[in-house]
């Protein structure tokens, strides 16, 4: 009984995690056409949908490799001015 109840509630985290990352990541999407921080909000629904989920923690990684090439390209173009 008790560990039907600890699947149960694995599961009813899971499709917590889910629904939150995935209205935050939709909400991110909405901000790329409407005036928001779009790039900042997808990342963190990565993040969350990452807690649970192998796809999302491969694109977070992507997401992050992107972000550290640009913030590298911008340092080098600060310091050449």
């Amino acid at each position: 009984m008790y560990g039907a109840r600890l699947g149960l509630l694995r599961a009813a985290r899971r499709v917590a995690i889910a629904i939150v990352g995935s209205l935050v990541v939709l909400a991110g999407l909405v901000l790329l056409v409407t005036p928001g921080p779009a790039f900042v909000v997808i990342p963190v629904g990565l993040a969350i949908l990452a807690v649970e989920f192998e796809f999302a923690r491969r694109w977070l990684e992507i997401v992050r490799a992107h972000v550290r090439r640009v913030a590298e390209r911008a340092k080098r173009s600060a310091a050449r001015r």
